[in-house]
């Protein structure tokens, strides 16, 4: 017997939804959000396509969880407080086992919202011809007087990312490459489970002048904070921080190592900062278990440049994540 979308929303995405407003347990067309006096709210989305963003036969419990973090990473560049979100579930209509891949993604969606602190508001769910899309918009609050944009650079600027790079793209290289998935355990759950840093967002972002996660490319990123300030950068690629698991996948595979530059799928923070602010981001990194690293300045020249240890530019043209 075929379950129908009104059986699958009532067994396994009610139970997800605060039974008060805003969602009311989703027995209502939408949601009635009333956000705080002095309080902005904030909007993202992104949509995951089996076979473009995730692999047909993933786990759904991983596909939720990634398809839900993106996107507070997304809410994590705008230092914003997540709040919600609205789900859009595509499922192909020769799906084999569809309750029991719905049974797994919400069970996802159950563990990420317990550990981030929101709820599923509403959405809807329907049959495809074509492959699994998920498409989740995500709300979230901010201090109307904290500007994290990407438009604020200014030349001098120190330009500084979280964590590590090239975790996610070397994970995603090792499952396609066939390599032991065990030995690389780390890489792998870093391309499955993003960490979007919302709390250290939310710190640094009264201290810097632009601010984005990664989720094209290190340098592609750079570009759009350029683009969009009118400036340049130079960024020295001896700073550029790994993980000792990229390292040693490095060891045998040296050709991986543009994937810290162009790999994408980061989503750590990417911002800039001027020299008043040093102090400040030099003790919130020393106190925090995610580290900032400063691997660059801003220019007046309008290009972004980077340069290897003996400062000559190395070619980057042509190169990074593009959804077309």
């Amino acid at each position: 017997m075929t379950v129908s979308e009104f059986d699958l929303i009532e067994k396994y995405f009610k139970p997800l939804s605060p039974s008060g407003e805003p969602a009311f347990s989703l027995s209502n067309d939408a949601a009635i959000f009333e956000p705080q006096t002095g309080i902005n709210l904030v909007y993202t989305m992104d949509t995951l396509v089996a076979g473009v963003h995730f692999f047909e036969n993933d786990n759904p419990e991983l596909v939720a969880r990634k398809a839900l973090r993106v996107n507070l990473s997304d809410l994590a560049a705008m230092a914003s407080e997540p709040k919600g979100y609205l789900l859009s579930l595509a499922l192909p209509s020769d799906m084999s086992d569809r309750e029991g891949w719905v049974a797994k993604f919400a069970e996802g969606l159950k563990q990420d919202q317990e550990h981030f602190g929101l709820k599923l508001w509403g959405g809807d769910t329907v049959s495809t011809g074509g492959p699994t899309t998920i498409s989740i918009t995500a709300i979230g609050e901010s201090d109307p007087t904290v500007a994290a944009i990407r438009s604020g650079a200014q030349t001098g600027d120190d330009i500084y990312v979280s964590g590590t790079l090239g975790d996610s793209a070397a994970g995603l290289a090792v499952i396609n490459d066939n390599l032991d998935k065990k030995a690389f355990s780390f890489l792998v759950d870093r391309y499955y489970l993003p960490q979007p840093r919302i709390n250290l967002a939310k710190e640094v972002a009264p201290h810097v002048t632009s601010i984005m996660d990664i989720s094209d490319g290190l340098i592609s990123d750079v570009s759009h904070i350029c683009r969009q300030s009118a400036v340049g950068a130079t960024i020295e690629a001896k700073k550029i921080p790994v993980s000792e698991a990229f390292g040693n996948l490095l060891a045998t595979k040296a050709e991986y190592s543009d994937l810290c530059l162009h790999g994408g799928d980061d989503y750590e923070l990417l911002f800039t900062a001027n020299a008043k602010s040093d102090q400040f981001l030099s003790d919130v990194s020393g106190e925090s278990s995610v580290k900032l690293t400063k691997i660059g300045k801003i220019t007046d020249d309008r290009e972004v440049k980077l340069l290897n240890d003996e400062g000559i530019e190395i070619d980057t043209k042509d190169k990074g994540f593009r959804h077309f």
